[in-house]
Order: structure tokens, then C-alpha cells, then sequence
């Protein structure tokens, strides 16, 4: 048993599958002209788009890092003083996107300085399939028009003009430049200045076109410029060859060859003063310290040659002579390791192991030298003071020598050092647009609309998760669906001739959906209650919504057309006071109805305003209707007043059936009101376009202000082919002939 279930099961679950598949085909099917509309629109967006794009041309230079210096400091051996390490290659390209290098070839080829043509709109760029550009060189930057060439060679403005646009026009002595606030008059081919409200401009126009033909002009910070260059421009390194790989892109080939050319040349100029800038420091430090020490010496030699002409010759016993000579040699191992120092500390810090190193070290000898001063001090007064100058000159000679020494030994080093970049191919002009690839753009905008026609059709039917299936809206409201009303083909047909609605019993009479209405009319029936509210003879059914367009008014109108039939006598009110249209289906007046009864003074007395002028016979018999009226500013203030009250309590005297179509849930409270006075609250909702959860949260609302709903129906449903919750349709009964 447990198997031939099990084995049961596996069937179903593939028919499941394939009913899954194809509800999911058919939601296509159903969406296909969204999926057609965004499949045309995507080509043509390719196609317009294929056009509008300026071609991009591309230009390419190579640029090789080698490992070290080659030049004459390689031959003088490692120095202290000088480095000859080179960075890698992945350091090198990220410094060539810097404004370091950027900045001169901006400023080289005026490359802040941005012309337009104002004329040409985004028709003209499709149209003409492409759009002149500028062209920067040394000399200005110009750009062809149809009515001649624009070139400004000079455009300096102050900091609070710059990015600001400018439009410059030729005139009949010169030129006009104006920026909406300021116009300034110049002539062509001279440099100009003007003063505006937030600045000085300085300019220099050679040419602009004729026919009043307007160029804007605007002036770029040197930030937005080089951010501009750097987004173009690519720089690699090709696997680990430790050669670089510059790639420029843009629309005028000729321009971005020669700004590539420039990037490359600054580089390298940078490239070069780099490798010698600590050197050249180290040279023009060497050269405020000479004179200084050359004075130290020449005064300690004074000093020296002053005593020994005052004192006489002294002879100076062995035992001095080799204290002032290791003096001497300690204080000249202190001045190289001070030097030593010193081009260690531009590099690391005091906690960095050589420099503790060469600090130890000057420590050992700074108490040799207090060492050496303790003996000396035992020496006779005249002796001590001959040890100490001499002493001094002999420092500051060596001090002074040492210097002069390397002074000219970095100069040798300068002379012929180099950089350590080598240009290996300059950016040529190909003139092989690398984009827009106009065919490729058409194929993917036109897969790209036919994705999104599906991806909309799919969502679509997936978040707006229409009401469908009547068990699946029973289990997520707890209300039992009642009735299911099929869609009439002939209604809908009228429908679309703009033709006004009319009740099915005139024009689709043998329909399922007449049948529908019938079948929801039997169960009302045998659903009410015995006796009325405080023994009134009316049964209240009221009718909504949860939001506008399900068909209330449709259901209501047909239900009291079937409630008729039984020689019962019917009253339908059209609660909704705001948008209420039952007066086209019964082609009654709307002139007097429920909201001018309710708005009437009780005082009024030159009007009859008996209860009988607002409620109108139809030509069905044993049905009165009352419309909704002229639109009031407080309808369901209206509603909650007491002579609404005293209506329903008069009406209900009156007839066996009271139909209350009423507004929307979820667009006004006024179903609420009205619930308190019915016997059945029926809630409408469309298939296939009545959103599910909208439905689930208008019954919630209901339900928290204590009102019943008693039934749901489901109207307009549809029979399709592939459509899984279309049985229901299919079980009603009826001569649809």
C-alpha cells in the first residue's frame, strides 16, 4: 500500500512540474507585447545610440624600468650619498597617473581649456553619425565648425570662474564674451583682460566662426583635468618584463597621440630629476656649509698663528703629539659618522638598527675624546692651550677638506647621471576605432529589451501575485469564496465600443456569467437570516471592494436585477458618493440621489424634500434605484450622521432587498459605516488583476473594526488553455449559446 502510494505520488509531482512550466510559458505568452515592445524599443535605443557615440580611437606607448642607474656613479662604486636603487614597475605606472607627471602636459597643451559647440544637439550627433572635437597643441586649442574654426591660445580666469561656461561670439570689431551675467568686448589676436564681478579673465582668442555662430568656452581646475586624463589612460606592466604598457583613449586620434607622446616625455623628465634630486639636495647643502667652514678654519689658523707668536716655540713632548694626532683622527671618524647619520635618518628613524649602530659608535668616541681631555688637563697650562688650538685648526682642516672632497665627487656623479626609464615605442596615430562596435551594441540592446520584456513579465506576474486560485484566497482570508462570475465575452465586447454598461439580462442573457450571478443569488438566499434587524422587513447586502475597478458595481447591479425576478421589490443605493457610476448602467439621472438627501436642511422649506424625489423607479420591474448625487465635501461624515440613520430605518419598511454598493476598502473608511447595517458583506475581487495581499489586508481592516465579511466574489475569471485555476470556470452551468 505504502508503495504503490509512494509510486502514486511521483506522477503527480512531475504533473505538477509540468503544469509549473507551463503556467510559467504561458505568463509569457499572455506579457508577449511587453516582450515585443522592449525588444524594438532595445533595437532602437542600439541603433540611436550606435550613432550618437563619438568612435574611440586608441594610442599605445612601451616604457621599460631598468633595475639600476647605468651612469658614472655605477663607476665611482656605492656611495653613502647616493642612491641607485630604481622602484618597481607597478610603483613607476602609478606614479605616471599622477599630477606630477599630468600636470605639465596640461599646462603645455592647454588642456583645462574646454571648447563646444553649442549648436550641435544630441539630433545633429545621430544624424551626423559623429561630432567634431577639439584639438590642443602647444600654440591653443581649436575646433571646427560649420561656419569656420574657433582658437584660443590663452584662458586664464580666477578661482570662482573656473568650470563656469562661457559663450563667445564674433562680432563685427572683434569678439563678445559673456558668461549670462558679465559681457566683455575684446579684439581678436591680442591678449585681453577683463575684470568681472568674481574675478580677473585673461584671453586670447586668434578665431572664432562667423554668422554670429556662438563657441562655449570654460576653464577647468587642474584637478577635474588631470582626473579627466587619468580616467582615459591605462598603465600596466606586461607580465614581469618590467616594461609598461601605456594606453590612451579618446575621440580625435591625432589628440590623444600627442598628449600620449607629452605624458611619456614628462615622465621621463620627471623620471631623470628624480634620480638626481638627492644628490642635487646634497650638493647645494655641501654648498652653504664650505664657505662656513672655510671661515671656521682661516679663524682657528689666527687664533693658532696669534698665540704661537705671542708664546714663542714650544716643543711638545711625544706624549702630547700622539693625543692631539688621535684627536684629531677620533674628530674626523666623528664628522664622517655625523654625515653617515644624517643620510641614514632621511631615510629611517632614530629606533632603525644602522642608526643605533653609528649612535653607539659616536658615543665610544665622544668618551675617548673626554678621555683624551682628562690627560690633557694634566699638562701645563701653556702646553694645553698649544694642544687645543692646534687641535682646532687641525679639525677644521680636515673638516673643510673632507667636504671640498666630496662637494666635488657628487658634482662628478651629477655630470653624468641618469634616469633609469627608457622610452622603447612612442604613441603613433592608427586611426582604428576601437568603440562604439556598432553591431555588437544592436544584437546585445536588442537581447538586453527581449531579457527585460521577460524579466518585467516574470516579476510582474510574481510580486503583484494576482488573485487567482478561489482555495488559495480562502485559505489566506478565512472567507469562502461564493461565487465565481465568468467573464461575458459580449459584455466586454460592448465594453470596448466605449458603449455604456448595461445589465446582462438585456445583452448576454444564456451567458455562464448571467448563470454566476443566479448561483450567487440562491445563496444569499438560504444564507439570510429568518428575520431582519429589530424585526425589519429589508435584507441589507452590501457590496465592495478592496480597491476601485473590480466590478462592485457590476456584481450589484446584475444581483438586483436576479432578486427581481422573484417578484421581490429591490432598492439599490449608490453609496460610493465620490465615484459612483450606477446611474449609466440603470440610465437614470444623477441629479438628485443620496448625498443631496443627506446634505438637505431639515429647515429648508422651498424644496420638497420628501424621500420619494430621490429614490427613481428603472425600467425593470419591482427595482427602485437611488443615486449617489451630486458630489459632497464630506461623504463620510454624511454616512456616519444620523440621518443616514433614519434612512436605512425608513427604507427597510419599504422593500425586501436593499443592494448598498459601497466605495473601496482601502480607498475610504464609508464600507465600515455601512457594514453596521447590513445583513451581508460581500467582498468583490477581480481575477487575474485584483492584487492578493491588497485583498488579505482590506479583510484585516474589516475585520479589526469588528465587521463580518461574509463571502468573496470572484469576478471576471477567465478560461485559458494553459491556466491551471481555470477549472473553476468551467464548472458553471448554463446555454451559452
Amino acid at each position: 500500500m505504502n508503495t504503490d502510494a509512494n509510486n502514486l505520488s511521483k506522477p503527480a509531482a512531475e504533473n505538477n512540474n509540468d503544469i509549473d512550466l507551463l503556467a510559467l510559458l504561458s505568463v509569457f505568452l499572455r506579457g508577449w507585447k511587453v516582450i515585443v515592445f522592449f525588444a524594438v524599443l532595445g533595437l532602437l535605443i542600439g541603433v540611436l545610440y550606435s550613432r550618437y557615440e563619438s568612435p574611440v580611437f586608441k594610442a599605445d606607448a612601451l616604457i621599460q624600468i631598468e633595475a639600476q642607474s647605468q651612469g658614472v656613479s655605477s663607476a665611482l662604486g656605492s656611495s653613502d650619498l647616493v642612491s641607485t636603487s630604481a622602484g618597481p614597475a607597478q610603483t613607476e605606472a602609478v606614479l605616471i597617473k599622477t599630477r606630477m607627471v599630468l600636470e605639465p602636459v596640461v599646462d603645455l597643451l592647454h588642456l583645462d581649456i574646454r571648447l563646444s559647440d553649442p549648436t550641435v544637439d544630441d539630433l545633429d550627433r545621430i544624424k551626423n553619425n559623429r561630432t567634431n572635437t577639439q584639438l590642443n597643441t602647444s600654440e591653443g586649442v581649436m575646433l571646427e565648425t560649420e561656419d569656420g574654426q574657433a582658437q584660443v591660445s590663452q584662458f586664464e580666469v580666477s578661482q570662482d570662474y573656473l568650470n563656469q561656461t562661457f559663450t563667445l561670439v564674433r562680432t563685427s570689431t572683434g569678439f563678445t564674451l559673456s558668461n549670462g551675467l558679465d559681457d566683455f568686448k575684446g579684439q581678436l589676436n591680442q591678449p585681453q583682460r577683463f575684470r568681472g564681478s568674481n574675478g580677473v579673465i585673461q584671453i586670447t582668442v586668434n578665431d572664432l566662426p562667423t554668422n554670429n555662430h556662438p563657441i562655449n568656452i570654460a576653464k577647468q581646475s587642474v584637478q577635474n583635468t588631470t582626473n579627466a586624463i587619468s580616467g582615459a589612460l591605462t598603465v600596466a606592466e606586461i607580465g614581469t618584463t618590467s616594461v609598461i604598457q601605456l594606453s590612451l583613449i579618446g575621440s580625435n586620434q591625432q589628440q590623444i597621440t600627442l598628449i600620449l607622446r607629452h605624458i611619456v616625455l614628462s615622465y621621463v623628465d620627471q623620471n631623470q630629476s628624480r634620480g638626481s634630486e638627492e644628490t642635487t639636495k646634497t650638493i647645494k647643502f655641501m654648498e652653504t656649509q664650505i664657505p662656513l667652514l672655510k671661515q671656521k678654519l682661516e679663524d682657528s689658523e689666527a687664533v693658532f698663528n696669534n698665540f704661537r707668536e705671542k708664546s714663542g716655540t714650544i716643543n711638545i713632548d711625544q706624549e702630547a703629539s700622539i693625543l692631539v694626532a688621535e684627536n684629531s683622527q677620533i674628530d674626523s671618524q666623528l664628522n664622517e659618522l655625523k654625515l653617515k647619520k644624517a643620510d641614514l635618518t632621511t631615510y629611517y628613524t632614530e629606533e632603525h638598527p644602522l642608526v643605533i649602530q653609528i649612535n653607539d659608535q659616536i658615543a665610544v668616541l665622544n668618551n675617548r675624546i673626554q678621555e683624551i681631555e682628562d690627560r690633557v688637563a694634566g699638562l701645563p697650562e701653556i702646553q694645553r692651550e698649544f694642544l687645543r688650538l692646534s687641535e682646532d685648526t687641525g679639525i677644521n682642516r680636515e673638516i673643510y677638506l673632507t667636504m671640498l672632497k666630496n662637494y666635488q665627487q657628487l658634482k662628478i656623479v651629477k655630470a653624468g647621471q641618469i634616469g633609469y626609464a627608457r622610452i622603447i615605442d612612442m604613441p603613433i596615430s592608427t586611426y582604428r576605432t576601437i568603440a562604439p562596435k556598432k553591431q555588437l551594441i544592436i544584437m546585445i540592446a536588442t537581447l538586453s529589451g527581449i531579457m527585460l520584456g521577460l524579466v518585467l513579465v516574470f516579476l510582474k506576474s510574481l510580486l503583484r501575485n494576482t488573485v487567482k486560485d478561489p482555495d488559495r484566497l480562502e485559505a489566506k482570508t478565512g472567507v469562502p469564496v461564493i461565487a465565481t462570475v465568468p467573464r461575458s465575452p459580449t459584455l466586454s465586447r460592448l465594453s470596448k465600443g466605449k458603449a455604456p454598461s448595461r445589465l446582462l439580462a438585456y445583452v448576454d442573457h444564456n451567458s455562464l456569467s448571467y448563470e454566476a450571478i443566479k448561483s450567487l443569488r440562491t445563496h444569499l438566499m438560504f444564507g439570510m437570516p429568518t428575520e431582519g434587524k429589530a424585526g425589519q422587513r429589508a435584507r441589507v447586502i452590501l457590496i465592495s471592494g478592496e480597491s476601485p475597478g473590480v466590478g462592485k458595481s457590476f456584481i450589484s447591479a446584475n444581483l438586483t436585477e436576479v432578486f427581481a425576478q422573484l417578484d421581490k421589490k429591490v432598492l439599490i443605493i449608490d453609496a460610493d458618493m465620490r465615484l459612483g457610476e450606477l446611474h449609466k448602467m440603470f440610465t437614470v439621472e444623477n441629479n438628485t440621489g443620496l448625498a443631496d438627501y443627506l446634505s438637505q436642511n431639515n429647515n429648508d422649506a422651498q424644496a420638497d424634500n420628501t424621500l420619494a424625489n430621490f429614490i427613481h423607479p428603472t425600467t425593470t420591474d419591482h427595482i427602485d434605484f437611488m443615486p449617489r448625487g451630486e458630489y459632497p465635501h464630506n461623504p463620510s461624515s454624511l454616512l456616519a450622521g444620523e440621518k443616514f440613520a433614519s434612512l436605512m430605518t425608513e427604507l427597510n419598511a419599504h422593500y425586501d432587498y436593499i443592494i448598498v454598493d459601497s466605495p473601496p476598502v482601502l480607498a475610504a473608511s464609508d464600507a465600515v459605516m455601512l457594514s453596521q447595517y447590513a445583513d451581508k458583506v460581500l467582498m468583490v475581487t477581480r481575477y487575474n488583476k485584483s492584487i492578493e495581499r491588497q485583498l488579505v489586508y482590506a479583510i484585516k481592516q474589516l475585520t479589526k473594526a469588528h465587521v463580518q465579511v461574509d463571502g468573496i466574489v470572484l469576478n471576471d475569471v477567465q478560461q485559458g488553455v494553459m491556466d491551471k485555476y481555470s477549472y473553476h470556470y468551467s464548472y458553471a452551468y448554463g446555454n451559452n449559446k
